[in-house]
């Protein structure tokens, strides 16, 4: 268990309050969390990449406790907003077609911590699962992240593995090898020079961007599944190895790589199986 420490997180409060806070992180009947109240500000180590600006790590030892619901949606048993980003996120389903919309700010899911609105359900043994992404504004942030995971624990810097689909393209197979250790991933970007048609020339690089994607858990290896046209999911590169002590938590999130702002990713046609060889 985390031990307490009521000086973690960006909001100066009482002693007692902080250490209600920091000492325990019960899972909360079902509702969506409030708007805050007023606005809050991230710290410059959280704030995105730019020409005149490079996110670091957060400071060591920083943590904030997951906001968690048990909120039935979908296939999934419950939501979590974890690492608690300062604008608190939402997600639905609709049942009639299948899709899941998650709202979600977050500074990253990277490093030794991570920030995002995640669906899950507890499973142990193999597992295996995949999703349409879709980004509807096309303006969001590049490095916004799409994720498909399996989690040791619902605390920011849990051991986890993850599949993502960034906003520019990218594809990445991830994984955080122990508790408050660093991410470490293999990426993958596809393109193609001339057989895509919106590049300005025959040798310009015109990004693909997966359609869909999935992870699979086999035994301690976790693999990453692309579909890039529609065509059959495929694995691309080679597993790599974690163990993961059941129960864990399986499931989909996003994260708008902004943390202060929200956005929205829409995840459909999820396939969720409690075995290996079933991503499809």
């Amino acid at each position: 268990m985390r031990s307490c420490n009521p000086r973690r997180g960006f909001l100066a409060l009482s002693i007692p309050a902080a250490l209600a806070i920091a000492c325990a992180m019960p899972v909360l009947p079902a509702q969506t969390p409030a708007a805050p109240n007023a606005p809050q500000t991230a710290p410059a180590w959280a704030q995105p990449g730019s020409a005149t600006h490079v996110q670091v790590a957060p400071p060591a030892d920083f943590h904030r406790p997951s906001r968690n619901f048990d909120t039935p949606i979908g296939v999934f048993e419950g939501e979590s907003d974890i690492g608690a980003a300062l604008v608190p996120g939402s997600a639905s389903f609709d049942a009639a077609t299948g899709q899941y919309t998650i709202h979600s700010a977050g500074y990253n899911v990277w490093y030794t911590r991570d920030e995002f609105r995640f669906l899950w359900k507890r499973m142990s043994g193999d597992a295996s699962l995949a999703a349409d992404i879709d980004f509807p504004d096309p303006k969001g942030y590049g490095d916004r992240k799409a994720v498909l995971m399996i989690r040791q624990s619902l605390d920011d810097d849990a051991k986890a593995a993850m599949v993502a689909l960034h906003g520019a393209g990218m594809a990445h197979l991830a994984w955080r090898p122990e508790r408050d250790v660093r991410v470490q991933d293999m990426e993958f970007r596809i393109g193609s020079r001339g057989g895509r048609p919106g590049g300005a020339s025959p040798d310009s690089l015109v990004t693909i961007t997966a359609r869909r994607i999935g992870i699979e858990k086999h035994g301690d290896e976790f693999a990453i599944f692309l579909s890039l046209d529609g065509e059959p999911m495929h694995q691309f590169g080679p597993p790599i190895k974690l163990h993961l002590d059941g129960p864990f938590y399986v499931g989909i999130g996003f994260c708008s790589h902004l943390p202060e702002t929200a956005d929205t990713a829409v995840l459909s046609n999820v396939v969720l199986e409690n075995a290996a060889g079933s991503v499809k």
